[in-house]
């Protein structure tokens, strides 16, 4: 009988020896004639235990973990191939209390799928949405994205459903979905995560939403620096069109819609939406005015949805499910699940997704464990390298888009980057303009002459030049980049500046 053995194919997998892992432990099994496959699935997203091996037993799936190809000869002699004991094991996979605690919607088939199976993804409830959607009106589709709450994953939270009707009621002879996949903050990998691990998740929700709005053709704007993701995601589209779910019939319902990946520029900026399809087009990733919103005037002048990974890909299961079903998870105006990722000086980093309404406290201690130097948490970083820094009296902040913006901070892409009690945070609200004066487009005063002062301004602070009237420059500075940047890189790079002397004055006096 074949025994199948999964191994992740997942970049953070594979840079730690998943690959060598996978090789070995088909050379053992052939040298002792052993009928066994190798599948190469997503990562479940506890990094921690990566590379992580799963066996399909009669029980059910049995984790080992994390495992090293000399690790793999002692597994044989273990007889892991049927669950056997070993240091490594870690039980029923899906009783990991890591994992089992979770509510995972959006990434309910990430790590549990062969990525590319088209018949494992249809096996697990893929293409249902679509199915639905194609019998229902333009107008029903988005009356269920509106009922289920779904805000925009990206960092913005924009409700979904009104970005949808707002691009479907604007007439034109072309509409446009276009998938923001140039994952750049710091400490986010959610979007390259279900990109590995479930690409037909995301097409599915794109041609979803082309039937919602009438557009017939969809671009996938993908970071450079994910060359897995544009493999996978090129051969998912190539079977997919195959097989008649993308083209100019799409599973047989006279609608079309045709996908494209595109590779991105490289710059940070590119992820800002209108930066984006700047860049789509062939130009230079510049912020445009607003208005005119993406949504009447986006890409090539014509209306268009832009939505992160997350946001298309959870798509799929409202169709499936209803909205009601999504929207019963959350608390207040934050409905849905949150895909919130861990890094930093953290003893168990990865992916968690969980109904809104956890506390950073539970995320840091019950799924984080604390930090990974064993001193105390100082403080975390939320939504990006322009996100707040939130000081550990702050840790019962509930994860809740109002919540986070009645203290000043925010959500963003579900980025947590924790630090221990070492942090220098005069150094770190240095980063976050030494990051703006890297990464501006340049377009507008503030954000591009703003942030190269603001460097100049910490630097003199930090050698005790004139502290007290250079603080107060400070807070200036901040206050005309954030109300008189175009866009959100200039004026949200005060954020953690603020944050910093709001919270951490100490190391301003230093």
């Amino acid at each position: 009988m074949t025994v199948k053995v999964y191994v992740p194919c997942d970049t953070t997998a594979v840079s730690i020896g998943a690959d060598r892992v996978a090789a070995q432990i088909s050379a053992a099994a052939g040298s002792a004639g052993l009928d066994v496959m190798i599948v190469r699935n997503g990562s479940r997203g506890m990094f921690w235990l990566e590379p992580l091996v799963e066996v399909e037993t009669s029980t059910g799936r049995i984790a080992y973990g994390p495992v090293k190809p000399s690790d793999v000869a002692s597994l044989f002699a273990s007889d892991f191939l049927r669950g056997g004991p070993h240091a490594l094991r870690l039980g029923a996979t899906d009783e990991i209390p890591y994992l089992k605690n979770q509510e995972r919607l959006t990434f309910q088939r990430v790590g549990v799928i062969d990525p590319l199976s088209m018949e494992e993804y249809a096996a697990q409830g893929g293409w249902s949405g679509l199915q639905q959607a194609i019998v229902s009106a333009p107008a029903q589709i988005v009356a269920v994205v509106k009922e289920s709450g779904l805000r925009g994953r990206g960092g913005a939270a924009f409700p979904t459903g009104i970005k949808w009707q707002t691009v479907l009621d604007t007439p034109a002879d072309q509409k446009y979905i276009v998938c923001n996949a140039d994952e750049g903050d710091s400490g986010t990998f959610a979007d390259r995560m279900l990109m590995e691990g479930d690409p037909y998740c995301l097409i599915e929700g794109m041609i979803i939403a082309g039937l919602a709005v009438g557009a017939t053709v969809g671009y996938i704007y993908l970071r450079s620096e994910y060359p897995r993701c544009w493999t996978t995601l090129n051969e998912a589209i190539r079977r997919c069109e195959a097989a008649g779910w993308l083209g100019k019939n799409v599973a047989g319902s006279n609608h079309a819609f045709h996908l494209e990946v595109r590779l991105g520029a490289g710059s940070y900026i590119c992820g800002e939406e209108t930066a984006l399809l700047e860049s789509l087009e062939g130009k230079r990733g510049e912020v445009r005015a607003k208005p005119p919103l993406p949504a009447h005037v986006g890409l090539f002048g014509k209306p268009t949805i832009v939505n992160n990974v997350i946001t298309l890909a959870t798509v799929p299961l409202l169709l499936a499910r209803g909205g009601k079903f999504y929207a019963d998870f959350g608390q207040g105006r934050s409905r849905g699940t949150l895909t919130l990722q861990l890094s930093g000086n953290i003893q168990r980093p990865g992916l968690i997704e969980k109904a809104f309404g956890l506390t950073l406290h539970e995320l840091l201690y019950e799924y984080g464990g604390g930090s990974a130097s064993g001193r105390p948490l100082r403080a975390v970083q939320a939504g990006g390298p322009l996100g707040a820094y939130i000081p550990t009296r702050d840790f019962d902040l509930p994860l809740d888009y109002e919540a986070f913006a009645q203290r000043g901070a925010m959500i963003g892409h579900g980025g947590i980057v924790a630090f221990d009690d070492t942090v220098d945070m005069r150094r770190m609200a240095r980063f976050a303009l030494e990051f703006c004066a890297e990464e501006s487009c340049g377009k507008c005063t503030p954000c591009r002459i703003g942030s190269v002062r603001g460097v100049e301004v910490i630097d003199r602070i930090a050698q005790g030049e004139d502290r007290d009237k250079n603080l107060v420059l400070l807070e200036s500075l901040c206050d005309t980049m954030q109300h008189g940047s175009l866009c959100a890189m200039g004026g949200m790079t005060p954020f953690p500046v603020q944050s910093a002397l709001q919270h951490f004055p100490e190391d301003f006096e230093r």
